[in-house]
């Protein structure tokens, strides 16, 4: 068996690595107690969609190569503005699929058609704003700007979002939604950007929550009555 000196220098290097682990390790648990509890639909937002929606079909439309496209064409979608077809074209512009001309961007009105097509049609609108750059940590953050913020008179603070430039139901998010990212934060201790499993910081903590769980089993490897027992029984 170890010193007791040896074990008593064990046994607060496993108390104070505790201690500095401890909200950490509290929060892990919160965070995958709360992910293990939850109905990852419903943090997409899935019960304030029509998810019955289905692409309106257009007639009569101008092929895609009247439009003169420089470079040629890459990609193309076909969108739905308020009851006008458009093609989006190389990820870049739309064109109006009747006539071929260009649209900027979408306008107010517009977005709301979009945003009705995708969220369930009693969900009341409360407003619509116009964004043009997020923060970090913003819920919109890496999608296409500028977009419209919808609003709508919930107890979860919906928000739905549709991008100026594409005319594209962006995502919708809601009060739950939040909580799951705060804590997906606290559990990836990516502060960022919230998806790098990759930090420093989550690594340093888990070699450091390793080495926590290790000495706790040292720990009761050398203050185990049983255990001093039988060696001072081979001992002799």
């Amino acid at each position: 068996m170890v010193k007791r000196q040896t074990a008593i220098k064990i046994r607060k290097a496993h108390r104070y690595l505790g201690l500095f682990l401890g909200i950490q390790f509290l929060l892990w648990t919160i965070s995958g107690l709360y992910f293990s509890w939850t109905d990852i639909d419903e943090i997409h937002g899935d019960h304030f969609k029509n998810l019955t929606n289905q692409p309106k079909a257009f007639d009569s439309l101008i092929s895609p190569t009247k439009l003169g496209i420089s470079g040629g064409i890459r990609t193309i979608e076909l969108r739905d503005v308020n009851n006008t077809p458009y093609y989006w074209i190389n990820k870049n512009h739309l064109y109006n699929a009747f006539n071929g001309s260009k649209k900027e961007e979408i306008t107010q009105e517009e977005a709301l058609y979009i945003a009705s097509n995708y969220m369930k049609s009693n969900l009341e609108v409360t407003s619509i704003e116009l964004i043009t750059e997020v923060g970090k940590h913003h819920e919109y953050r890496e999608k296409l700007l500028p977009a419209y913020v919808v609003s709508y008179k919930t107890d979860e603070s919906v928000k739905a979002y549709v991008s100026v430039k594409d005319g594209k139901f962006q995502t919708v998010r809601h009060q739950s939604w939040r909580w799951f990212d705060f804590l997906w934060m606290t559990h990836t201790m990516d502060y960022e950007g919230r998806d790098d499993f990759n930090t420093i910081v989550l690594r340093a903590f888990s070699l450091l929550g390793l080495i926590t769980v290790l000495s706790g089993f040292l720990l009761w490897y050398t203050s185990s009555p049983t255990l001093r027992k039988i060696f001072s029984r081979k001992n002799k």
